[in-house]
């Protein structure tokens, strides 16, 4: 699913226009799942170029949930589920023309995943990959896909997902995205302001004037890059996009962070479908 990268003179065309020659332009599945442009999964969405596809995963032992959502409890990789994936879904439609279908939810033992370019996981402090599961995921990766990991805070869950991190890639370092000149920060908006997107519980905290939340660490945008220089993992580290997504239809959440996090997934999709 490697495509070429865009060019500086076409990340400063109207966002309309960058977004039809993308969204017009072919991108290959991952790996399988189609053929000759025919979906052969009977299972699986028929509509839209583009699903938000959520990962499922098993809690660290001691941390609650179950692991499917039918008949088993609510495992943390449902967080904020269904309202964030069905508003954002929408938010796709709306301001892009990415031909975005029914959004799905995707394990890391069947295959399944490399139907899909892009690839999102909440509270990723509390999830416990098996090594089938870190090395189904680093094959997507490898072949093409793009990963996002949300709402996961301070050391503790960070170590957490460092840790699977380490296992899923010895090889990349995990690197600062804001700061520098990370083109999927500025790939289809420009984004250059670091500001903390909060999550419902963190509004009263919340102080605009410094744009962070009082009282809890740094917020950070990390990410690892492949050998080619091809941005493979993003990670909202001390951010909940997720809840800025859900709550986009909330009075009391601020609505110039739902804009900011609308603006980080699109130009995460774009870098999906175009990397």
């Amino acid at each position: 699913m490697h495509m070429a990268t865009i060019p500086t003179s076409m990340r400063r065309w109207p966002a309309a226009t960058l977004l039809a020659v993308l969204v017009a332009a072919a991108w290959v599945v991952v790996s399988h799942g189609q053929t000759n442009g025919e979906e052969t999964d009977a299972a699986g969405p028929t509509a839209g170029e583009f699903h938000f596809a959520r990962m499922i995963y098993q809690d660290r032992a001691g941390y609650g949930g179950g692991f499917f959502r039918r008949g088993r409890g609510r495992g943390w990789w449902q967080q904020d589920w269904p309202a964030a994936d069905t508003h954002f879904t929408q938010a796709i439609k709306r301001l892009t023309r990415i031909d975005a279908g029914e959004f799905v939810e995707v394990g890391l033992h069947d295959g399944h995943v490399f139907e899909y370019p892009w690839l999102y996981a909440t509270q990723a402090g509390f999830w416990d990959l098996s090594d089938d599961e870190i090395a189904m995921l680093r094959e997507y990766l490898l072949r093409g896909g793009f990963f996002v990991a949300d709402d996961f805070w301070e050391d503790a869950e960070w170590e957490v997902f460092r840790e699977a991190m380490s296992r899923l890639f010895p090889e990349y370092p995990i690197v600062e995205l804001m700061g520098g000149n990370a083109e999927v920060l500025h790939v289809l908006y420009d984004i250059n302001e670091v500001t903390q997107i909060p999550g419902l519980r963190h509004l009263r905290a919340f102080d605009p004037r410094v744009g962070k939340i009082i009282g809890l660490p740094e917020p950070h945008w990390r990410g690892i890059y492949d050998s080619r220089g091809r941005l493979m993992v993003a990670a909202n580290f001390n951010q909940d996009v997720g809840d800025a997504w859900e709550h986009a239809d909330w009075p009391e959440y601020p609505e110039p962070m739902t804009t900011l996090a609308y603006r980080f997934g699109i130009n995460y999709i774009v870098y999906a479908m175009t990397h």
